[in-house]
């Protein structure tokens, strides 16, 4: 389908529901309803709060507009005229929004009123377009589809509270999620996916399964890894670092805080303090040291300060360092999500430090490795995503245009030599430079942010970082940022929604689970258990006073590769009879046979 024809419809469907809403509270005060992944929301302001139970009504009510098709009729409107007509509304947040316009030229809220005003006499507009669906009036640029019957399919799909322009500071409104589709089908295909997701839900499953948990007493945000996950972790770890290591890299570790001026140097405190903690003040308990401390939220100046400690030749290039670095940084409240959005998280971090002659050739190893580790993970299918300037922003953005475009066009160049399909994410760079990103698609088809290869024009300079070169001239190093995981939080969530819990025997936390029938083969099972773990094959037993079938039962849900059901046969048989994880069926097979097999998908990694 066509992507602007699906977003027009979405766009559409968002100001049918605030027609709805009209309908259903005449003195709703309106917000802003665009676009999102799948769908739209809207926002309101209204006399009183929301239940699920309101969805329906509301729901009833757009589909009886719908079916009346009415017209989107678009309107050209002077400023102050457009002002005197939502003041007339009774409508405050259009208003706000108008008068934006009228300042700066834009309603874009990244933007300080310093650096609009500069700007505003090139951007103000003399005049904005409205919208109108029945009673319903909208301030809006659109596009929007004809008439209500040119509508697709769509649900209503929650309710959640929103602060107005996503400021704490503004009153909190309320805002209707939805989803649209083109047709019934589509929708109907998206629900099923969204079915199926809610079974794999990480949190879901991380409680079931004993994984891991999330405690408001040790605060939001911080994760909290069981026994069992902690094994998965182990297990990811080791291979992370074994694989760095066989590419070149070293391994170091650095603090968790540093002083104030690492982060000033650094560029942190001018462009990321929003997400960093506040200081730690150390002046009343230290009158020597009077200074700050910050808790790292990334681990990147440390590495810097690690090449700086000694003299570099341009024979030591290039120098690549790796860090399972614990960082910190403060993400609000309303965006924590389980493992996938926190506080506190270990990121798989690594730098690459080059000559200029050599920085082609990183960026394609870095591609080849995130392409084979995520393989590994059973993620074959990468979206690429060359992340760039937004032209429009000129203050995100360290300001040296060559650079800039040097690092660009190179980029765009390795990916279009690889012929790797990818698209370009305008205004995604960093405010140090333009990255590479790879995000996994998942089982379900979903994207998940992981891989990511960013070059640094920042901090090079801002450390003053050099290397002697073959002319005896010192001269500036290229720097690398790059994470073929991402966060070990993150990635090990997504892992869990990717198997549905059902991790490959390597990664399993228990990979045979042997569950015993009566008391008298204790000592057998246990003998057998030993044997198990001198092979290095993790085994947990079940020696609980349970029913056979509740401990098969429990087995199963466990999600536990194979499973040994031990009874009087079993007990005086040579042979193994083995469950398979999903299977109802036995097999039967020699203890040695099957030492062989588990060994084989472990170092095989399948």
């Amino acid at each position: 389908m066509n992507e602007n024809k699906i977003e027009i419809i979405r766009h559409s469907t968002a100001h049918l529901i605030a027609a709805a809403i009209l309908e259903l509270f005449p003195n709703a005060k309106f917000g802003v309803g665009p676009t999102v992944e799948n769908g739209f929301y809207y926002d309101f302001d209204l006399p009183r709060s929301l239940t699920p139970e309101d969805l329906p009504k509301i729901d009833k009510m757009a589909r009886q507009i719908l079916k009346k098709n009415i017209k989107f009729v678009c309107q050209e409107l002077d400023i102050n005229e457009a002002i005197d007509l939502f003041q007339k509304a009774d409508q405050p947040y259009k208003i706000e929004l108008l008068n934006d316009i009228k300042k700066y030229g834009t309603t874009r809220l990244n933007f300080s009123e310093k650096n609009l005003s500069g700007q505003a006499e090139d951007n103000k507009q003399k005049q904005v377009s409205i919208y109108t669906l029945g009673r319903f009036v909208d301030l809006c640029r659109g596009p929007h589809i004809s008439s209500t019957q040119s509508l697709g399919a769509f649900k209503l799909t929650k309710i959640a509270g929103a602060y107005w322009r996503g400021d704490e500071k503004n009153k909190m409104l309320q805002r209707i999620y939805g989803v649209a589709f083109e047709n019934q089908q589509e929708l109907s295909d998206y629900l099923k996916l969204q079915e199926e997701a809610e079974k794999r839900d990480h949190r879901k499953l991380g409680k079931e399964l004993d994984l891991f948990s999330i405690d408001d007493y040790v605060g939001p945000g911080l994760v909290l890894w069981h026994p069992k996950l902690s094994i998965v972790r182990e297990q990811i770890e080791l291979y992370w670092r074994r694989e760095h290591y066989q590419r070149g890299y070293q391994y170091v570790y650095t603090p968790h805080i540093g002083l104030s001026n690492l982060w000033q140097t650094s560029g942190h405190l001018e462009n990321f303090q929003e997400g960093m903690y506040p200081p730690m003040l150390m002046a009343e308990k230290d009158e020597i040291e009077k200074t700050k401390y910050y808790v790292k939220p990334m681990s990147c100046p440390f590495h810097v300060r690690i090449y700086k400690s000694q003299l570099r030749s341009y024979r030591d290039l290039p120098l690549r360092f790796c860090e399972l670095g614990s960082v910190y940084r403060f993400e609000r409240s309303g965006v924590l999500h389980g493992m996938l959005r926190v506080r506190g998280f270990t990121q798989d971090d690594a730098h690459v430090f080059c000559r200029e002659d050599q920085f082609v050739d990183e960026i394609n190893k870095i591609i080849d490795f995130a392409l084979d580790i995520n393989k590994v993970f059973g993620f074959d299918k990468l979206n690429v995503y060359l992340s760039v300037r937004d032209p429009k922003i000129t203050d995100k953005y360290i300001q040296n245009e060559h650079i800039w475009k040097f690092a660009e066009k190179i980029l765009e160049e390795i990916l279009v030599k690889r012929k790797i399909k990818f698209q370009k994410d305008i205004g995604g760079a960093k405010f140090y430079g333009p990255a590479v990103d790879m995000k996994a698609v998942d089982s379900l088809g979903r994207e998940w942010q992981g891989t990511t290869i960013q070059l640094d024009m920042n901090l090079p300079s801002r450390f003053q970082m050099t290397y002697i070169d073959k002319d005896g001239k010192e001269k500036t190093p290229i720097m690398l940022h790059h994470t073929v995981l991402g966060s070990m939080e993150r990635f090990v969530g997504t892992l869990i929604e990717h198997y549905a819990g059902a991790f490959p025997v390597w990664l399993s936390p228990v990979q045979v689970k042997l569950v015993l029938v009566n008391e008298k083969h204790i000592e057998f099972v246990q003998k057998l258990a030993s044997e198990f773990k001198k092979e290095n094959i993790r085994v947990e037993l079940d020696i609980s006073n349970e029913t056979v079938g509740n401990k098969i039962r429990k087995a199963a849900n466990e999600k536990v590769p194979y499973m040994l059901v031990i009874g009087d046969k079993e007990a005086v048989s040579d042979k193994l009879i083995i469950r398979d994880r999903g299977s109802k069926d036995t097999r039967e097979i020699s203890k040695e046979e099957f030492f062989k097999e588990i060994k084989e998908k472990i170092n095989s990694k399948k």
